[in-house]
């Protein structure tokens, strides 16, 4: 592809390759690869060819057209992309043809490590490793909390090429010497920003402190906030360092973006109504701040008549998977969530995203819109804010706008540091019509 081309290709993906911000990135230069416009370009084997096509995909995305070309030239790789992007196909199919003829003894440690913030998100990443492994014969397991720790142990105790983890649990596993860390050349970090908000620096530091210092490292993240860099800095040599889209704190633009000034009081109320008017057989989402808010308001729909579940860090794994799969199959089409047990999940055709809480930062505002409006549909999601989230508004008003939404003259005054507007009462004492279906919210 001549320099024209890729520099018109790249504009037309908003791929953006730089090293001019950070100092420990070198500037770009004629060391960085050329993106690719199709599969055959990347000279991956026939057969990971073949599982790309089952797998559904046409043509990469651009995180993989970019991304594929850096990631084999064996330099770490900065990726900073939506959380939906193609990023777990990237790192897997990079490893089929040069781990397939890796020698392996049962009981060895593994030779690929990715972290994950989540259970779900790593469930999902092995699926994919699962897909594209399949004709390379490289086995893989995911070790994750919340389940027995025996199906996990014999599979580390057999041997796996791959292993997909969330911190907490390697590291049990690693203390328990059940495997260890000492071949693995190829580590991946994904959702590294929220794994930070999770708290899991400490975690994630001692389980890199394990590894060789030669290997090749993958650091995924949706967001560049100052705190990922200084991580980054710390685990990575010279590496490219590729954005999709831009690295400032944005919205999907096919998110319909409605914000509603409320007292805390009206907020059930103003659900109720919510629902009234969207309820057409869609997916609902629901977030709130904390597992006891979370039971309480789902207690209450289903009294009111609404068909609802929710899942959150205190239930047990078998009880998620079960509200998922209700969910998924649109059994009961309202889930209430919180934040940490909501990342990751892979689940298509979500209509509506409700804020019922305001989450504790814009970067999971973000986060939680983002799980509609996926794959080129359209998505709606509404947020409940009050005079305790005045703080946010400013960087909200600014989020909305570069998404081209619609932003009230109550918002607006909040942001300015005006007082937000006097409301009623409300609460649980007037209970709504429960489900009775409605016409579509616009």
């Amino acid at each position: 592809m001549p320099d024209v081309e890729v520099e018109e290709y790249r504009q037309r993906r908003e791929i953006t390759v730089e090293g001019h911000d950070v100092p420990f990135i070198k500037k770009k230069g004629h060391d960085v690869p050329k993106p690719v416009s199709s599969f055959c370009d990347v000279g991956f084997p026939v057969y990971v060819l073949q599982e790309i096509t089952k797998a559904g995909f046409v043509e990469p995305t651009a995180i993989q057209a970019q991304g594929w070309p850096m990631a084999l030239k064996g330099r770490d790789l900065i990726g900073i992309a939506e959380t939906v992007s193609g990023k777990t196909c990237l790192f897997i199919a990079c490893n089929c043809p040069c781990q397939r003829t890796a020698n392996f003894t049962p009981g060895d440690g593994p030779i690929v490590l990715v972290l994950a913030p989540t259970r779900e998100l790593a469930v999902q990443m092995q699926q994919e490793a699962a897909t594209f492994g399949a004709s390379s014969r490289i086995k893989n397991t995911c070790i994750y909390g919340g389940v027995p720790k025996g199906p996990q142990v014999r599979d580390l105790h057999k041997g796996v090429e791959i292993v997909i983890a969330t911190p907490g649990r390697l590291i049990d596993m690693l203390e328990s010497n059940h495997t260890n860390l000492r071949r693995v050349t190829y580590l991946v970090l994904d959702e590294a920003d929220r794994m930070l908000d999770m708290g899991f620096e400490p975690q994630i530091r001692k389980i890199v402190s394990q590894i060789r210092p030669d290997r090749q490292t993958l650091y995924w993240s949706a967001a560049w906030p100052k705190e990922v860099e200084q991580l980054a800095r710390q685990f990575l040599y010279n590496p490219y360092k590729v954005i999709i889209g831009s690295a400032d704190l944005k919205a999907n633009h096919a998110i319909r973006q409605h914000v509603n000034i409320v007292s805390e009081s009206q907020k059930y109320n103003k659900l109720v109504n919510l629902l009234e008017d969207i309820m057409d057989g869609g997916r609902i989402l629901i977030f709130m701040d904390t597992e006891k808010g979370c039971d309480q308001i789902t207690r209450q729909l289903r009294m009111d008549g609404w068909p609802a579940l929710s899942i959150h860090g205190d239930k047990s794994q078998a009880e998620r998977d079960w509200v998922l799969s209700e969910f998924k199959s649109g059994k009961s089409p309202i889930m209430n969530a919180t934040d940490d047990a909501a990342r990751g999940l892979d689940v298509k055709d979500v209509k509506y995203v409700i804020n019922y809480d305001f989450p504790g930062s814009l970067e999971d505002y973000v986060h939680r819109i983002g799980r509609t409006g996926r794959a080129g549909a359209k998505g709606t999601a509404c947020t409940f804010f009050t005079a305790a989230n005045a703080r946010f508004a400013k960087e909200l008003i600014a989020i909305l706008e570069e998404a081209g939404q619609k932003v009230s003259p109550e918002l607006a005054a909040m942001g300015c540091g005006a007082p937000p507007p006097l409301s009623g009462h409300g609460g649980f004492r007037d209970r709504g019509k429960g489900y009775s279906g409605g016409r579509p919210w616009s």
